[in-house]
């Protein structure tokens, strides 16, 4: 199987930890961000991974020179000279995605971390026999998203509402695909957005089916939710792994956070605050 993970651009939001390196290669719980997707996707038999990117492809290939033989996974590039938004890059990518095998491929934004449930998806996304799977996830506001309405026992997709009024639902879209190769056909090599213009086809030609992500979802792309999802990331690693510290142990949870400035832009500001350690009550 195959995997294009969107990339992107600058990173501005996360200044400036994305000052030296591209938003995929920041460290998240010891690894870089892009790292923990990758490994997922090898876990499910993904034998080719290829990165959209339109910033500094030259370091992320050098990056991950190392990582190739160590994972047995492909890591290319595509790069766009111009943002393609989020269906563009598939398109320029076609060459690299088709090989053949009519084997679906995922999709995937960088900036989400989960846990992944990849094999759970494969699963699905054969079970229905649809063009396409989308994995959507509960938030408690609806209003401040596009909102995915689903048949609850099928999870076909029936249609999207932006920011809605009124409730009608509360999944939404956690930036995680499986595709047929016949989606390619839908998409023209040029800026287009996959949530607002081609998925809404799909789901018309009632092809499109979505799966609700079980555990813990965050989109990373900003410095207060990075930080609220390594959170998550570490809660998830203590419940999979059943850890549990001793009664009045003490231990580092983060050795530093960062400071976020009350701005427009939301970036973060150059400053550094340690946490204090934290003794361990044996709850939870």
């Amino acid at each position: 199987m195959k995997a294009l993970i969107l990339v992107g651009g600058f990173g501005t939001r996360l200044r400036p930890l994305t000052l030296s390196v591209p938003k995929p290669l920041v460290d998240f719980a010891n690894k870089p961000m892009i790292l923990h997707q990758i490994e997922a996707l090898k876990a499910v038999g993904v034998k080719e991974v290829i990165l959209a990117i339109n910033y500094r492809p030259e370091v992320m290939l050098n990056f991950f020179k190392d990582f190739e033989e160590k994972l047995g996974v492909k890591i290319t590039c595509s790069q766009e000279m111009e943002p393609m938004g989020t269906a563009g890059p598939l398109a320029l990518a076609r060459d690299k995605l088709v090989d053949g095998s009519g084997e679906p491929f995922f999709v995937l934004n960088s900036d989400v971390v989960s846990e992944y449930p990849f094999a759970e998806l494969i699963a699905f996304h054969k079970s229905h026999g649809g063009e396409a799977t989308i994995m959507v996830t509960k938030v408690d506001e609806p209003s401040k998203y596009g909102v995915v309405v689903m048949e609850e026992e099928t999870g076909r997709v029936e249609r999207f509402v932006e920011k809605p009024k009124i409730f009608v639902g509360n999944k939404i879209n956690a930036g995680i695909y499986l595709l047929n190769p016949c989606v390619l056909n839908r998409i023209e090599l040029k800026p287009t957005s996959i949530e607002k213009e081609i998925f809404p086809k799909i789901a018309s030609d009632q092809g499109l089916y979505a799966m609700v992500l079980p555990g813990f979802w965050m989109d990373i792309g900003q410095p207060r939710d990075y930080i609220t999802g390594l959170r998550l990331y570490l809660d998830s690693l203590k419940k999979i792994h059943h850890l549990n510290f001793p009664k009045g142990h003490m231990y580092w949870v983060m050795c530093w956070c960062m400071r976020v400035q009350s701005s427009e832009t939301g970036a973060l500001s150059g400053q550094m605050w340690r946490l204090d350690p934290v003794v361990s009550s044996n709850q939870g």
